[in-house]
């Protein structure tokens, strides 16, 4: 409660004891208002001692939705695929809110919603609407605010509308206002537009790819935001932003290797107290057909001079090594990288097959590859070079697998529901030796053995990343001949089993070769759609404060 409610309850309270008794005399009067004043006074200081022990501390808002979005894939991103976190249910995402945590104690924080979709397809305009209008509705019933956590990815599409992101923040800026400092955290293969880093205050995102400084990413964005807030400082003073014309995927680009180990390592360098506060770097996302979609760069901080040059030197750096990017891993045909598997000795041999990665952005139905590894001969045998394959998702050959039993022979297909265009529906025929169901997540997971080949057919489609997620199928990847998964660079677990790995250039929505997609939005020319460009102008491009909302 505010003074001036406190003070409106003292007149109100003597109005209503005047009206109820209907006192007349002159002195009854008197009396009543000095009664009225001591009740009031009470109240009043209790008001104050309320304000004292709330209002020295920020109020902060989190919000945020994060997909990323292959508009090269038939896939379509409904609602139901975001799992929506709301109020304090989203503390639990973050380990840095947890109770014992100094950063939990420094504000008082007000969780309204945060949704998190599994890569796919373009999201539905009404599944986008609906979410953002929930986000905002929780917004309005938290207001006023000093401050708000944008927890985003930055590579969502949307049907019908460029740069999603960038409409997001304006419309949290129409209820919030310009005043509250948004500090936003991203992916680093997320988009930053003109628009969205205009409407935002401090802006950072991940140096690691894969992104196993996801988490310290995001203590980064609630840091520095803390950090303005409690000093007065409010919002930095300059913000620069260069757009780089490199469009590159994640697998060419990974900071395990040269040069983004060391084009990302340049980064502390740069960061200077409060004169550059941060700087990062966005490779964005090349399986979305966008004009926002190319690499960036943003820095801020109080001094003008050093947040330009800091920006400078990074994009220069950037476009100086774009020769210089390649796979994280050998790459090559799927045949190639089979016949290659075959003649190992390793275990496991890791074969990422990349095209229809479902943590890229692919549909995780395509079946082109499992055809050809069932109809090969050396997989035809039960002692044969074994093989997992991760996998398939089939829902009618879950719900017959599982009249069937464990134990017992199947012969159906899978497959080719969604993303068809390369492959149909693939027959597995086998005995079922593994039947998990997972109620919380609605999923449910086959193993089919087929001669010396495991296959795992799952409801929904899934990534399959940790050592436990065969184990708990009865599956030994360490003692697995030939490990084959849909994903691009290895996650860690992965890349600490593997004894061997390849990339294979398989056919999908999220396809490492570039030059097949068929590009008509971005911005071109561009890196190394265009090898022969010439040098882009690379000079910081300073960007307004968010006092005025960039539509």
């Amino acid at each position: 409660m505010s003074h001036c409610t406190c003070y409106k309850s003292v007149i109100a309270l003597n109005t209503q004891i005047e009206i109820e008794f209907n006192f007349n005399s002159r002195d009854m009067r008197k009396l009543v208002l000095l009664i009225a004043i001591v009740i009031a006074s009470n109240l009043f200081f209790s008001c104050v001692d309320s304000e004292k022990t709330d209002n020295h501390l920020p109020r902060i808002a989190i919000a945020g939705l994060a997909i990323e979005s292959s508009t090269f894939s038939p896939a379509v991103t409904h609602e139901d695929a975001f799992r929506t976190r709301v109020g304090d249910s989203i503390f639990s995402y973050y380990p840095f809110f947890s109770t014992d945590s100094s950063t939990f104690g420094e504000a008082v924080w007000l969780p309204t919603l945060r949704g998190h979709a599994m890569p796919g397809g373009i999201v539905t305009r009404e599944a986008y609407e609906s979410l953002v209008q929930q986000t905002l509705d929780r917004l309005k019933e938290v207001l006023p605010l000093d401050g708000l956590f944008f927890d985003i990815h930055g590579a969502m599409s949307v049907q019908g509308l460029d740069d999603p992101e960038g409409d997001f923040i304006v419309r949290i800026r129409d209820v919030i206002g310009t005043d509250v400092l948004i500090s936003t955290s991203m992916d680093l293969h997320g988009s930053v537009s003109h628009r969205l880093v205009q409407n935002t205050d401090l802006i950072t995102c991940y140096r690691l790819a894969p992104h196993e400084d996801a988490i310290e990413t995001k203590k980064r964005a609630v840091t520095n935001l803390l950090s303005r807030l409690k000093s007065g400082k409010g919002k930095p003073a300059y913000k620069a932003w260069i757009p780089v014309p490199i469009l590159l995927p994640g697998e060419q680009t990974s900071t395990r290797i040269e040069p983004a180990k060391s084009l990302y390592g340049a980064i502390p360098s740069l960061i200077n107290d409060d004169n550059v506060m941060d700087a990062s770097i966005w490779m964005s996302y090349p399986w979305a057909d966008e004009p926002r979609n190319h690499g960036v760069i943003v820095t801020y901080g109080d001094d003008k001079e050093a947040v330009g040059a800091a920006a400078e030197k990074l994009a220069k750096h950037y476009w100086r090594v774009r020769d210089e990017f390649d796979f994280v891993a050998p790459t090559t045909s799927w045949d190639d990288a089979l016949r290659k598997a075959i003649a190992s000795n390793k275990k496991p041999f890791i074969i990422s097959d990349m095209g229809d990665n479902p943590t890229a952005g692919g549909a995780g139905d395509v079946t082109w590859t499992l055809i050809e590894i069932l109809k090969n001969p050396e997989f035809k045998k039960e002692n044969g070079k074994s093989v997992i394959y991760a996998s398939i998702p089939g829902e009618e050959f879950i719900k017959k697998a599982i009249e069937i039993g464990i134990g017992g022979e199947i012969d159906a297909t899978a497959g080719a529901e969604v993303d068809d265009r390369f492959a149909p529906p693939v027959r597995i025929k086998g005995k079922i030796t593994a039947i998990e169901h997972n109620d919380a997540n609605n999923q449910t997971e086959v193993v089919v053995k087929s001669g010396s080949v495991s296959v795992i057919v799952t409801k929904k489609r899934m990534a399959y990343h940790f050592e436990n997620a065969f184990t708990r199928l009865g599956l030994n990847p360490r003692e697995t001949d030939i490990l084959v998964v849909k994903i691009g660079y290895l996650v860690p677990e992965l890349y600490d089993m593997r004894a061997d790995w390849i990339m294979a250039l398989t056919p999908g929505g999220v396809d490492q070769d570039l030059m097949r997609l068929d590009y008509k939005r971005i911005n071109r020319p561009m890196y190394p759609l265009d090898k022969d460009m010439g040098n882009p102008d690379l000079s910081a491009r300073f960007i307004p404060l968010s006092d005025d909302i960039k539509r």
